[in-house]
């Protein structure tokens, strides 16, 4: 059994990861792609920390020998079926002794191993320092979809990724939709879950000849996207899918309306709540009017109106070079002028003579 630093399996293609930290740990962030098999549940864990602490580390490891003991059996039951013939790549918190026990297991169980030297905190920190080192000149060209509230600029971009072309997807990252709406029906993954889940995208699209990713605020649901990628962003072909208000608001109410309707109406309350001290006194009226009335379809269109439209076309002033249009009335062939532009270069081409035309003013 070897350890290895992160970025020598990086160049492994023959690898299972393995978290060999507790449940609770493995929720809270993990390794996109790697499989939980716990050494400690969440309860041993805390218990084994609490002897640690308040009577001796030898204690501790005894009770940690106990637990692990009975449970041997359906350890190695559990790593047979995740390595499944692969290398297995154990890891946990530090690159302590639980990792350093189950690789052993793996050893001799007869299986290959080898062992993350740092744990998950050496791989937290590869990651963290990748993301902070991006630079527009460091990604492929973006091409970001820009397009009012409701528009179906996530639809597009989930047709595009079902179609194999490079996507960033961060609102799907971060498990959110990017406005004081977009939690409904949705658990917000953490700044560390973000990390991890867009360090494995650019990953894999490294080399990709452009990205396509949605016009998003530095800062989405509860976590921000690296500096580095907002600088591509507002550097990328800029282009605007447009659609008209009856359409947006069906989009809007497909994507967020939940089966309990109790639990929507609470969730839409909610939301209207913290923002209203920014509307005008006729838009409150209507707005808390329409919630009583359970009036969705009304509620949504003032808002999309009135409120996020506006703040839609003043944001769009801080990018440099212009918007290429697309109509997004029918999605389908809005994805395919966007593969079809993307592919042939266009797009690219048409950046290109933007950034000329602006550097020669």
């Amino acid at each position: 059994m070897q350890d290895f630093t992160y970025e020598e399996l990086l160049l492994r293609d023959d690898l299972t990861w393995i978290d060999v930290r507790s449940p609770g740990e493995w929720v809270e962030s993990a390794m996109p792609g790697a499989i939980n098999v716990p050494l400690f549940d969440n309860d041993e864990r805390a218990l084994i920390g609490t002897i640690y602490k308040h009577e001796s580390p030898e204690a501790a490891r005894e009770l940690g020998v106990r637990i692990y003991g009975e449970k041997l059996p359906e350890l190695v039951a559990a790593l047979h079926e995740a390595i499944a013939g692969r290398t297995a790549a154990v890891y946990c918190w530090r690159g302590g002794m639980r990792s350093k026990t189950v690789a052993l297991l793996v050893e001799l169980m007869g299986l290959p191993v080898v062992r993350l030297a740092g744990g998950y905190r050496a791989y937290r920190q590869h990651v963290t320092a990748s993301l902070a080192a991006i630079s527009p000149a460091s990604l492929p060209p973006l091409i970001v979809i820009h397009g009012m509230t409701g528009v179906g600029k996530t639809m597009l971009l989930e047709r595009l990724a079902k179609r194999g072309l490079p996507v960033l997807d961060l609102e799907a990252y971060a498990c959110h939709r990017g406005s004081v709406f977009g939690s409904i029906g949705l658990t917000p993954t953490n700044q560390r879950q973000f990390d991890s889940l867009l360090f494995a995208a650019l990953r894999r699209w490294q080399g990709a000849p452009y990205l396509f990713m949605e016009a998003e605020s530095k800062r989405i649901g509860h976590v921000s996207m690296p500096d580095g990628l907002f600088a591509a962003k507002l550097a990328g072909v800029n282009v605007e899918v447009t659609a008209d208000l009856l359409t947006r608001v069906e989009r809007t109410l497909l994507q967020y309306q939940l089966a309990d309707a109790q639990v929507f109406a609470t969730e839409v309350r909610r939301a209207v709540e913290r923002i209203e001290r920014r509307f005008s006194p006729d838009l409150r009226k209507r707005c808390f009017a329409n919630l009583e009335a359970g009036n969705y379809h009304a509620l949504v269109s003032d808002l999309l109106d009135e409120y996020y439209d506006p703040r839609y076309r003043h944001a769009m002033l801080q990018y440099e070079y212009g918007f290429l249009q697309i109509d997004g009335t029918d999605l389908d062939t809005a994805v395919d002028q966007l593969a079809h532009l993307a592919e042939s270069g266009q797009l690219l081409d048409w950046l290109e003579e933007k950034k000329k035309a602006s550097q020669s003013v």
